[in-house]
């Protein structure tokens, strides 16, 4: 059996897979070798550490996350646009929890890797341009937007909604209604 070469990519797409099946705290450098085949001492010479594997698999959940919005966004405006964005933000968590969760490492300022989340507040900056919000309103919007988003997620992953008699998909329809009439409604500084 001819194994295939080891390369920084391969490494970063197993580790995100790893994660979305064992969870993201459970990828190390020594399971992604077994998964591999390999020693941990082989995958040094593609990788620094794991904190540097888990920013790689960061920046490639802001990718495709960016990516699914940016086309979920495609010749939408206004209420619109924020449903095909957030429900985007929905389906990635739901389909990639490991990747999801990938999305809070910490990026260092200023590196390359800090333009796969600037992607990803510009896309959420081009739903507001239908809202017309001036700055500072459209950074509260976006820190709004954000924080509503991943918390609904992160509640929902944890079976946070699970002992309610309201499906949450009802209430996720809701919450985007209110926000869209948040952002209709913004009030003045």
């Amino acid at each position: 059996m001819v194994r295939e070469k080891v390369t920084v990519e391969r490494l970063t797409r197993a580790a995100a897979e790893m994660a979305d099946e064992v969870g993201f705290d459970n990828v190390t450098v020594s399971a992604l070798a077994r998964a591999f085949g390999v020693k941990d001492a082989s995958l040094y010479s593609h990788l620094g550490n794991v904190h540097e594997l888990r920013v790689r698999v960061a920046v490639l959940a802001l990718t495709e996350l960016a990516d699914r919005v940016a086309d979920a966004l495609a010749g939408r405006a206004g209420k619109d646009a924020l449903v095909a964005f957030a429900d985007a933000y929905r389906d990635y968590a739901k389909a990639h929890p490991g990747r999801y969760t990938a999305l809070r490492v910490d990026l260092t300022p200023g590196t390359p890797a800090t333009a796969a989340a600037r992607r990803h507040s510009d896309l959420t900056r081009a739903i507001l341009r239908g809202y017309h919000l001036p700055e500072p309103a459209a950074t509260d919007a976006i820190r709004l937007l954000h924080s509503t988003f991943h918390g609904y997620v992160t509640l929902e992953q944890s079976g946070g909604f699970g002992h309610h008699p309201r499906d949450a998909d009802t209430s996720w329809s809701r919450v985007l209604d209110v926000l869209d009439t948040a952002l209709r409604h913004w009030p003045p500084d």
